[in-house]
């Protein structure tokens, strides 16, 4: 029932404003008590627990006089109230918070006193929709465009506003092609401590881990404008808390994360004074409600227009103001089945690959009943031992390479795809999952052929995450936690030194290489003939391709306990630019191996063993041949040859180093077995090392990464943080490198399925909303990093 105006004449909307807000009064001073801080709060009680909001408006005076004199305490500072929308929700809210010494600011001052303001009141902002949403297209605003349009604009008030609240007070209606005022990406940066050192503090008074507080979504949508409300709370259990990190709740008041009132039945709080109210507002219409008579022909009801609008069917029949009724009768119902078949049907993802760190992946993810993992794979046996192991898990035989027309089938019919297949099929995988709208999740480093399609993935809104390994990965998010949190003090990167490398446990070392398999054996020996670059004091250093990378090793004794040597790892310097370090005269981004790994490995480089040509002699479907003869032919000789006389070529061929001729003998190399032959040197040697170079039944491996930053303070003083990561593998279980690989790849896969990255595009790990509930989350399975300072 309207005015001429359109004004709604008959509402509950004030009793929901009024009751909603004695309850995150309520639910504040709990919060603040669980947080370590006694506040006048704590005299306010929950809406039903009063006769009348009369009675509660006296508590919350009563509240309100003792913060007047000063009695909050201090180390809470400034406490923010943020009012949505302008409506009857939003004025019965008001209304009860004006019992409470208050000052209302403008939007563009609530920076100011939110840093600043003082403690003995309370401030209030009203966020109207000119305030916090822009036309996508031009940063404009128009009110009539954006009813009518709303899928044209977007709303920065998870980014500007709340971060500036301690209580929000969502009164506002929501739309599905509406803006969120709060997705669940904004709310992982809201839960992040904030810089305040001119609040005091003491044990006794600590500081609060995060400005925001409190949300009391009386609009009660759940998944609509606060994201992250997944139900509604009820008048028996009326809070929860959020953690935006672990994106689950919990039935507190202590832990970390936001408070959450969402009572979808207010009013019935207050359930006298606001059936009074309500019937106090219908009592005027009550004589033109009698003048209806369902015999006579709708168009002869003589009632005032306020009533006559109203009425919804007449004779049977939908009124003309509401006939579109049985459009939205049918979409609604249309609505709820696609709601209900989404509820009984789950998440489906796609897993390319079966290999060595493909377990865990799945493991992570059929922990979720509401998850369903198929698993692809050219050797069926892999992906049936997968499905046999875990939940939720079925397999299927698939050459992605070669059977295209399969591969794009099963795309289009999944959710998410997470490849783990070779990092050289990522970009036509990239492109199947953009054509189909489906996201997609890799561990490998991202490539020019990938990075060319991040428009693409873009417009087709489809997520495309990159580099959630180790290395490149959890290495990516240590770094960006530390370099963050520096520049949030106001300090500069000025160097960051990086080594990370997948070994086998020391006392499983003893070998030519000083290595054992965790993970591609191809890729191992196909990075010690890359080229790389790297900044050294301001100097670029450039090493080109065909192994003059190994001549560069370097010992590495950060854990005195590990015989380690590092070499540079592929081009450091674009990392300045997207760590965002660029004043730093030092990037070097390297790997660790055993020592005597790189001399060993020279060897087999100068004998043409890593080589990724085809060789004639190494065709699958050429006559036999063994690793003596292959060698004979890599150096011109007749494979008669004496060995000993073989042994002395070699010797001379590989620098006359004895150990590099060890490793080589070591290896079995001299030796009259059959090669398993695969088209190149380096494929042939991949294969050949990856038996006899495997972890073995009990043995284990182990990561190590080491981040050395150097940092200069506001006071110019100079320090370097050290953070060391050392993860070992189960005897029984997983590999290290199987777990942080997996591990961060099932979790970013996760996080992308539950909308809590929505990013589009090309992405990595890099920005806060996506790396710190990563680490949170890894720290849960047990890959923990460690942090020391040296003083300069």
């Amino acid at each position: 029932m309207v005015n001429a105006k359109g004004q709604r004449l008959v509402a509950f909307g004030k009793y929901a404003g009024v009751a909603g807000m004695v309850n995150i009064l309520h639910g504040l001073g709990l919060r603040l008590l669980a947080l370590g801080h006694h506040t006048p709060f704590m005299f306010i009680g929950p809406s039903h627990n009063y006769r009348n909001s009369g009675m509660a408006r006296q508590a919350i005076r009563d509240a309100g006089y003792e913060i007047a004199l000063g009695m909050m305490p201090k180390s809470i500072g400034p406490l923010t109230f943020i009012f949505t929308g302008t409506g009857n929700v939003s004025q019965g809210a008001q209304e009860v918070f004006q019992e409470l010494p208050h000052e209302y600011v403008e939007p563009e001052h609530l920076s100011k006193v939110a840093q600043h303001g003082a403690t003995n009141k309370l401030y209030a902002c009203i966020i109207k929709p000119e305030d916090n949403l822009l036309r996508k297209e031009d940063g404009g605003f128009d009110l009539d465009e954006y009813f009518q349009q709303p899928q044209k604009y977007a709303s920065n008030f998870g980014q500007k506003w709340a971060q500036l609240s301690s209580v929000i007070v969502n009164g506002i209606y929501w739309a599905p092609d509406s803006p969120r005022l709060i997705t669940i990406p904004d709310a992982k940066n809201l839960m992040h401590p904030q810089e305040t050192p001119w609040i005091p503090s003491s044990p006794g008074c600590p500081k609060l881990p995060h400005r925001l507080l409190a949300i009391c979504d009386i609009s009660a949508d759940p998944g609509g404008s606060i994201e992250f409300v997944k139900d509604c709370t009820s008048i028996d259990h009326p809070f929860c808390l959020y953690d935006a990190n672990s994106n689950e709740y919990t039935e507190s008041f202590r832990g970390k994360g936001v408070l959450m009132c969402s009572i979808d039945n207010m009013p019935a709080q207050i359930p006298r004074e606001a059936t009074d109210f309500f019937g106090s507002l219908t009592l005027p219409h009550v004589d033109d409600m009698l003048l209806s008579d369902a015999t006579t022909p709708f168009e002869e009801y003589q009632a005032s227009p306020s009533v006559r609008n109203a009425v919804i069917a007449s004779n049977g029949k939908l009124t003309p103001n509401f006939e579109y009724i049985s459009t939205l009768r049918e979409n609604f119902r249309s609505k709820h089945r696609a709601i209900a078949a989404a509820m009984k049907s789950t998440s489906k993802v796609l897993a390319l690959g079966a290999g060595f760190v493909s377990a865990p992946v799945i493991d992570y993810l059929s922990r979720d009943p509401n998850v369903s993992i198929t698993v692809a794979s050219q050797y069926k046996c892999e992906a049936d031992r997968l499905a046999d192991r875990f939940n939720n898990t079925v397999s299927v035989l698939l050459d992605a390479e070669r059977n295209r027309e399969d591969l794009e089938h099963m795309i289009k019919n999944h959710d998410l795809v997470i490849s783990l297949l070779p990092y050289s099929m990522h970009p036509d995988i990239a492109k199947l999952c953009i054509k189909h709208h489906t996201n997609m999740v890799t561990a490998s480093y991202t490539s020019p052929a990938i990075m060319q399609l991040n428009q693409s993935a873009i417009d087709a809104d489809v997520t495309i995450m990159n580099e959630v390994g180790v290395d490149p990965g959890i290495d990516h998010m240590l770094a960006m936690e530390c370099f963050d949190e520096v520049k949030e003090h106001g300090g500069t990167i000025t160097s960051f030194v990086s080594y990370c490398g997948g070994l086998p446990s020391p006392e499983f070392s003893a070998n030519p290489v000083r290595y054992k398999f965790s993970w591609s054996p191809r890729g191992v020996l196909l990075n010690t003939v890359a080229e790389a670059r790297y900044l050294m004091d301001g100097e670029i250093v450039e090493i080109p391709a065909g192994g003059a990378l190994l001549e560069s090793t370097t010992p590495q004794d950060f854990l005195p306990g590990f015989n380690l040597e590092g070499f540079p790892n592929r081009d450091s310097i674009p990392y300045g630019k997207d760590y965002g370090i660029g004043k730093a005269k030092t990037l070097l981004r390297g790997t660790l191996r055993y020592k005597g790994f790189s001399n060993a490995v020279i060897g087999l480089i100068k004998l043409g063993l890593i080589d990724t040509n085809r060789h004639s002699s190494l065709h699958e479907q050429g006559p036999d041949i063994t690793w003596k003869h292959f060698i004979c032919e890599l150096l011109g000789k007749q494979p008669d040859i004496l060995i000993d006389s073989l042994k002395d070529i070699v010797f001379n061929k590989v620098g006359r180093v004895h150990s590099r001729l060890d490793c080589i003998e070591g290896l079995g190399l001299f030796e009259e077995d059959v090669i398993d032959k695969k088209g190149t040197p380096l494929d042939t040697l991949s294969n050949y090392m990856a038996k006899r170079l495997a972890i073995g039944p009990g043995e284990t491996d182990l990561i190590i990464m080491r981040h050395d930053i150097g940092i200069q303070k506001p006071d110019r003083t100079e320090e370097t943080r050290h953070v060391d990561l050392v993860v070992y593998g189960d005897a029984r279980g997983y590999t290290a490198m199987a777990k942080t690989v997996g591990l961060p790849t099932g979790i970013a896969a996760k996080m992308i399925l539950e909308g809590e990255i929505q990013a589009k595009g090309m992405l990595r790990p890099f920005s806060p909303e996506i790396y710190r509930p990563m680490l949170s989350r890894l720290k849960q399975e047990g890959i923990v990093a460690r942090e020391h300072t040296t003083h300069h």
